[in-house]
């Protein structure tokens, strides 16, 4: 099945096969790394490190998650919204695009 369907109570069906599933390991792999970063400033905090380092690692984490959530939209994009039915495209543009605003109203 390449794209979902609204079901009766208005959400929408994914697809079994999502876009990054090819790439699901290094995906993955990356998110672990992440989340030893966060552990990292964790450790910053509870070691009483100077605050502009622990901000400066922050910012660092936050562009490695842009980094994730942009291949996960360009997947997205290309699997779930390109690969759709016809009829679907223009719900799945429209899904996309309020994505796109979410992500970059964060910033």
């Amino acid at each position: 099945m390449m794209a979902g369907k609204t079901t009766a109570n208005g959400t929408i069906a994914v697809p079994a096969e999502h876009g990054y599933s090819k790439d699901r390991e290094a995906l993955l792999k990356r998110l672990r790394r992440l989340e030893g970063q966060v552990r990292g400033v964790q450790r910053m905090v509870e070691e009483d490190r100077y605050c502009i380092d622990i901000v400066t690692q922050i910012t660092a984490i936050q562009a490695a998650l842009d980094k994730v959530a942009l291949g996960l939209l360009e997947d997205h994009t290309q699997h779930c919204v390109i690969g759709s039915d016809g009829k679907d495209q223009a719900e799945r543009t429209e899904e996309l695009m309020a994505t796109v605003r979410r992500l970059l109203r964060h910033g």
